[in-house]
Protein backbone atom coordinates (compact mmCIF):
# COMPACT_ATOMS: atom_id res chain seq x y z
CA UNK A 1 0.00 0.00 0.00
CA UNK A 2 1.10 3.08 -1.21
CA UNK A 3 2.80 5.75 1.96
CA UNK A 4 1.13 8.88 3.14
CA UNK A 5 2.32 11.98 3.36
CA UNK A 6 2.77 13.59 6.08
CA UNK A 7 1.57 17.15 7.02
CA UNK A 8 -1.28 19.51 6.30
CA UNK A 9 -2.49 19.74 2.88
CA UNK A 10 -1.35 22.17 0.27
CA UNK A 11 -4.59 24.02 -0.98
CA UNK A 12 -4.51 26.15 -4.19
CA UNK A 13 -5.42 29.28 -1.95
CA UNK A 14 -1.78 28.21 -0.03
CA UNK A 15 -0.31 28.12 -3.78
CA UNK A 16 -1.90 31.53 -4.45
CA UNK A 17 -0.11 33.07 -1.65
CA UNK A 18 3.40 31.68 -2.27
CA UNK A 19 3.24 32.17 -6.06
CA UNK A 20 2.58 35.67 -5.23
CA UNK A 21 4.83 36.17 -2.57
CA UNK A 22 7.82 34.38 -4.62
CA UNK A 23 6.69 36.01 -7.89
CA UNK A 24 6.00 39.63 -6.86
CA UNK A 25 2.50 39.21 -8.02
CA UNK A 26 -0.88 40.38 -6.05
CA UNK A 27 -2.71 37.53 -5.31
CA UNK A 28 -5.14 38.07 -8.28
CA UNK A 29 -2.55 37.85 -10.81
CA UNK A 30 -1.22 34.87 -8.77
CA UNK A 31 -4.73 33.01 -8.91
CA UNK A 32 -4.78 34.05 -12.60
CA UNK A 33 -1.40 32.58 -13.64
CA UNK A 34 -2.28 29.68 -11.65
CA UNK A 35 -5.56 28.53 -13.15
CA UNK A 36 -3.95 29.94 -17.00
CA UNK A 37 -1.64 27.03 -16.28
CA UNK A 38 -3.46 24.52 -15.20
CA UNK A 39 -6.26 25.28 -18.13
CA UNK A 40 -3.46 25.17 -20.54
CA UNK A 41 -2.21 21.71 -19.18
CA UNK A 42 -6.20 20.31 -19.39
CA UNK A 43 -6.34 21.68 -22.68
CA UNK A 44 -3.50 19.68 -24.21
CA UNK A 45 -4.26 16.23 -22.68
CA UNK A 46 -7.64 16.91 -23.83
CA UNK A 47 -6.08 17.06 -27.19
CA UNK A 48 -4.36 14.52 -26.85
CA UNK A 49 -0.81 15.29 -26.36
CA UNK A 50 1.39 14.88 -23.31
CA UNK A 51 2.38 17.96 -21.27
CA UNK A 52 6.43 17.83 -19.94
CA UNK A 53 7.59 20.39 -17.20
CA UNK A 54 11.42 19.94 -17.34
CA UNK A 55 12.46 18.95 -13.83
CA UNK A 56 9.17 18.92 -12.56
CA UNK A 57 7.68 15.80 -14.35
CA UNK A 58 5.56 14.59 -16.81
CA UNK A 59 1.63 14.36 -17.73
CA UNK A 60 0.35 11.69 -20.05
CA UNK A 61 -3.45 10.38 -21.17
CA UNK A 62 -3.08 6.30 -21.62
CA UNK A 63 -5.81 3.98 -21.78
CA UNK A 64 -6.70 1.51 -19.28
CA UNK A 65 -7.89 -1.91 -20.52
CA UNK A 66 -10.86 -3.15 -19.05
CA UNK A 67 -10.24 -5.68 -15.80
CA UNK A 68 -12.23 -8.00 -13.02
CA UNK A 69 -12.00 -7.19 -10.15
CA UNK A 70 -14.66 -7.49 -7.31
CA UNK A 71 -17.42 -5.17 -5.71
CA UNK A 72 -16.22 -3.73 -2.17
CA UNK A 73 -19.95 -3.95 -0.75
CA UNK A 74 -21.01 -7.39 -1.98
CA UNK A 75 -17.92 -9.17 -2.69
CA UNK A 76 -19.01 -10.55 -5.95
CA UNK A 77 -17.08 -10.21 -9.12
CA UNK A 78 -17.12 -7.60 -11.43
CA UNK A 79 -15.55 -6.29 -14.56
CA UNK A 80 -13.91 -3.02 -14.45
CA UNK A 81 -14.56 -0.95 -17.66
CA UNK A 82 -11.67 0.86 -19.43
CA UNK A 83 -11.27 4.18 -19.28
CA UNK A 84 -9.22 7.00 -19.80
CA UNK A 85 -6.98 7.81 -17.18
CA UNK A 86 -4.47 10.50 -16.58
CA UNK A 87 -0.95 9.68 -15.56
CA UNK A 88 1.90 11.35 -14.51
CA UNK A 89 5.99 11.01 -13.17
CA UNK A 90 7.62 12.93 -11.71
CA UNK A 91 10.95 14.45 -13.09
CA UNK A 92 14.46 13.67 -11.13
CA UNK A 93 14.64 17.22 -9.45
CA UNK A 94 11.06 16.57 -7.78
CA UNK A 95 11.81 12.87 -6.61
CA UNK A 96 15.38 14.24 -5.36
CA UNK A 97 13.24 17.24 -3.33
CA UNK A 98 11.17 14.38 -2.09
CA UNK A 99 13.86 12.15 -1.09
CA UNK A 100 15.37 14.91 0.67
Amino acid sequence: MARRARGAKVTKAHLVDRVARLAGLTKTQAHQAIDAVIKAIQDALAGGSAVNLVGFGSFTVTQRKARKGRNPRTGRPMTIPARTVVRFRPGRKLREAVAK
